[in-house]
Formats: structure tokens, C-alpha cells, sequence
């Protein structure tokens, strides 16, 4: 894996209450062509659900968002995640995700964020809020002055959406949260979420 960007058009973002949901749904993900997904660590049960997966479904990278700390960051990784997510970035926690030895997409929604992050050593990132920073125009007119960073864009984006970002040259990959509805994933609907993940790759065409 060359970068995070690069394993699938989309990266499914969940929250995640109840850790007994989490290895069907990342099966349910990997059979409809999803082999990654990221779990926010917005609730008690994240740290166990990505344990889970990382234990119980090695076909799909299992990563942990919503990193805010460099204790999250820790506790993260003795997890097993694989990968990091944060929605901003700083010193401090740029060099607790350093420290992991994880790939990580560190956030961004300014230039000079971007700059800052890039100075840092890293290249791709993640934009966020994505719809309320601009969207895709935003990240189009970056595409020239800064060549060399690729993103995630991440926040408000849809199934309608995706398309437009990914049809940009510094876009890798989106991330959403529409193919695991709350309602699907409480009821056990995975046929359900197989069949969104499936859908994922008309949107890059």
C-alpha cells in the first residue's frame, strides 16, 4: 500500500455503539469491494470494535478517527488500528501520530494548514469539513499551486456528491458515512451495506 488514499474510491466512516456489529460489518463492507473502514472513537465501544476487526477480519485495513490526542493516538494503535484520522492538525499531535509508526491522514481545511502539514513530511491529508470548506471547487483551485498533496476530503459529502471529488486530480479517495446507515447497521441489515459498497465504484466513473 503505497497510501491510504489508494485502497478504495471510499473509506466507509462509522460510529460504532455496539462492538458485536463491528466484524459483520466490516465483512459487509469487503464483500461488496470495501476493503478499509474507519471507525471514529466518538464512543466507549470504538477502541473494542477496532480490535475486533483487526483481530477477526484481516481482508479489511481497520483505521481510527476523530484523533484528538496523543493518548487517543496510543490507545489507538495497542488496538490494532492501522491507520490514524484526525480533523485538524498540530504540532503536538502531528508528532503523537508520528510516533505510533502508523500511516495517518492528518487534517486540513486551510492553505495554510496544508503548508504547515506538508513541511511536516506528509503529502496526503485529509479536508475537512469538506462541503463547509469549499467543496470540490475549493479543492480544484489547489490542485495547481500545490501538485504534490492529495487528499480525503471528508464531512457532508453523499453517494451525489463523491463523484465530483473524485474526479478531481489531488483527490485519492472520499470519506462518508452513507454507506452505513445508523438504521441498517442497527437492525443487521448487511446485505444492505454490501450492496452501498458495491454502488461505490459507479461514482468514480
Amino acid at each position: 500500500m503505497s497510501s491510504v488514499l489508494d485502497v478504495a474510491p471510499v473509506i466507509p466512516v462509522v460510529v460504532l455503539d455496539d462492538p458485536t456489529k463491528a466484524v459483520p460489518l466490516a465483512r459487509a463492507l469487503a464483500a461488496g469491494g470495501l476493503p478499509i473502514v474507519e471507525l471514529t472513537l466518538r464512543t466507549p465501544s470504538a477502541l473494542e470494535s477496532v480490535r475486533r476487526i483487526a483481530a477477526e477480519v484481516p481482508e479489511v485495513l481497520v483505521g481510527a478517527g476523530t484523533i484528538l490526542s496523543a493518548r487517543q493516538a496510543q490507545r489507538a494503535a495497542a488496538a490494532g488500528a492501522q491507520f490514524l484520522v484526525s480533523p485538524g492538525s498540530t504540532p503536538a499531535l502531528l508528532a503523537a501520530m508520528d510516533d505510533t509508526g502508523l500511516p495517518y491522514l492528518p487534517g486540513t481545511s486551510t492553505v495554510s494548514e496544508m503548508l504547515a502539514v506538508a513541511e511536516h513530511g506528509h503529502t496526503s491529508m485529509k479536508f475537512f469539513p469538506a462541503e463547509a470548506a469549499g467543496g470540490a471547487p475549493y479543492l480544484a483551485s489547489l490542485a495547481s499551486p500545490l501538485p504534490d498533496l492529495r487528499f480525503c476530503p471528508t464531512g457532508g459529502i453523499t453517494a451525489a456528491s463523491a463523484g465530483s471529488y473524485l474526479r478531481l486530480p489531488n483527490v485519492g479517495c472520499v470519506g462518508g458515512s452513507w454507506l452505513t446507515p445508523a438504521d441498517a447497521v442497527a437492525a443487521g441489515d448487511w446485505p444492505r451495506i454490501a450492496a452501498l459498497a458495491a454502488e461505490v465504484a459507479l461514482v468514480a466513473v
